[in-house]
């Protein structure tokens, strides 16, 4: 029952004022009062900020280690010691629980400021001359619930947000396709030949330094290309191959007909120019493709609304069913005259020369990475990337009877030099495709369809291990240190925040801008830069 005290009031008469000295105990009273609930609000407020900061912790501090000592010294400044911040931490829950109870109609019609909440204080002041503390304590719950939602509100939205501005393509790049689709059609310059007639023996001599890149990202391409011949000491070695689907075709061909990057030579092909004349070629490449297809479509189909929208969101990124990424697995068929070959991703910068990586010696095996490391995370060594736990499922029979350790460092691509015919030696593109294939039957439960896990297991045992400092992985989600950006040789904006888009770190941003020409009158008028 609440108890209030109010001035006697006769129904027919006015009541009488009264006396001065009265009046002013009254306003000291009120006034006490107001000092009484600011202090308590200002309390609630800070426990809850410091409760917020605490709850954050891991997404504020640049590490986990740095998080742990700022996040122990507040908890013990504000509780006294461990055990008394767990004991608040577990009543607070508590009555966390208890208030989230409340009508939602009270937490909408809570006031949105302490000005507000101050005014609110006022008017039941001057109605009962006295103030409801239980509902003083409703109110001020209320008010935090309806704060708390929206922040989390305000988060989801900038979350969204940043995913689909990640997902999305700028109109200075659709522009930039289309002016050079034109081009090829109306200037015989972008229609000719690449490579020159004279420098196409170079694409299958042993001597030179070829670099592949499987991409439909024009612009990236061309970033990708113009830092390698920057970088290099002797640009007169390097030969790219870039391989394209047939839609993007005619602008990157136009692109790099009408950039050379002389004295390197540049090679485009797109996936409907290869001449594969033996029959289980196609047949192995084709069966990659249909995989890729069927798991597109499977990946739509499920029961559960929640697990659907999830889907939803992942099939949405760019590189979950970009069959390109998937056909990194034919690179032997795509090259048949050759034994080597380095392969990059469209979403790097290289800063140095790649000859070092080139001449690598791998042991026998396939392919050299950085992230293959003989340490575990769990045995002191320090992963670069993920682990194989971050990629595979597990908990799933058919992945835990591999003889992974999902805390195995995974390796990734980025940067890879790649033995070709040790390659062509071995199973792996069959076992690829088997996984892929095992997965889809499976529900997609032994990884989230990517194309990076099943290459993990395919290519299990044959990665060699390569220094860190020629790959620097993750800043499209993460800024690094200064240092590491400086002696790293290969820049790697894997991750959602993509150099060519404006979510993008503005430092490492610019590390790309700077390989494009800002006189160049095709960038220019799309806007790709200013």
């Amino acid at each position: 029952m609440r108890v209030y005290i109010t001035a006697a009031a006769d129904d027919v008469m006015k009541p009488k004022a009264p006396p001065p000295q009265q009046q002013q105990q009254q306003a000291a009273r009120r006034g006490c009062r107001s000092v009484v609930v600011t202090g308590l609000l200002a309390g609630v407020l800070l426990f809850r900020a410091a409760l917020l900061a605490i709850e954050a912790g891991a997404s504020l501090c640049p590490s986990s280690t740095g998080c742990l000592d700022w996040r122990a010294g507040l908890g013990d400044w504000l509780y006294g010691g461990g055990d008394a911040m767990e004991e608040f931490m577990t009543e607070w829950k508590r009555s966390h629980r208890e208030a989230t109870l409340l009508d939602p109609v009270v937490v909408d019609a809570a006031p949105d400021s302490l000005d507000g909440l101050m005014a609110e204080m006022s008017a039941m002041t001057a109605s009962y001359d006295r103030l409801d503390m239980e509902a003083v304590v409703i109110k001020i719950t209320a008010m935090l619930l309806k704060m708390d939602r929206k922040v989390k509100s305000s988060r989801i939205r900038a979350l969204f947000n940043r995913h689909l501005a990640s997902l999305g393509i700028p109109k200075s790049m659709h522009c930039l396709t289309l002016r050079l689709a034109e081009e090829f059609a109306v200037n015989s310059a972008a229609r000719s030949p690449v490579p020159l007639p004279e420098h196409a023996p170079r694409l299958t001599d042993a001597s030179y330094l070829h670099v592949a890149l499987v991409t439909d990202n024009v612009l990236a391409a061309a970033v990708a290309v113009a830092s390698t011949v920057g970088s290099s000491a002797d640009p007169t070695r390097l030969v790219f191959h870039v391989v394209t689907d047939k839609k993007s075709y005619v602008p990157m061909h136009s692109w790099f007909a009408l950039h050379p990057v002389s004295p390197a030579v540049v090679e485009v092909k797109g996936l409907h120019q290869f001449d594969w004349r033996d029959g289980d070629v196609i047949a192995s490449v084709m069966r990659t493709i249909e995989e890729v297809q069927k798991s597109s479509l499977d990946f739509h189909q499920c029961d559960g609304s929640a697990e659907r929208e999830n889907r939803r969101l992942e099939a949405s990124k760019p590189s979950t069913f970009s069959l390109l990424n998937y056909l990194k697995i034919h690179l032997p068929e795509f090259f048949p005259e050759l034994g080597r070959v380095m392969l990059l991703d469209d979403d790097v910068v290289v800063r140095k020369d790649l000859a070092g990586l080139w001449e690598l010696n791998l042991d026998g095996n396939i392919i050299g990475a950085v992230g293959a490391h003989l340490h575990d995370a769990d045995g002191g060594g320090t992963c670069i990337d993920k682990t194989f736990g971050d990629h595979l499922n597990f908990s799933d029979p058919a992945v835990s009877s591999l003889g992974l350790r999902s805390s195995q460092c995974a390796w990734s691509w980025g940067v890879n030099i790649v033995d070709l015919d040790a390659w062509r030696r071995t199973n792996v593109t069959k076992t690829y495709q088997f996984w892929l294939q095992k997965n889809r039957e499976s529900g997609f439960r032994l990884w989230q369809m990517a194309s990076l896990p099943p290459s993990l297991i395919a290519f299990d045992g044959r990665v060699q291990a390569v220094d860190p400092l020629w790959h620097l992985p993750g800043l499209g989600w993460r800024m690094p240190d200064a240092e590491l950006v400086q002696f790293s040789t290969v820049l790697h904006f894997s991750g959602p925040r993509k150099p060519w888009l404006e979510v993008a770190f503005p430092e490492l941003r610019q590390l790309w801008l700077g390989h494009l020409n800002v006189s160049d009158s095709f960038l220019q008028g799309c806007g790709v830069v200013e």
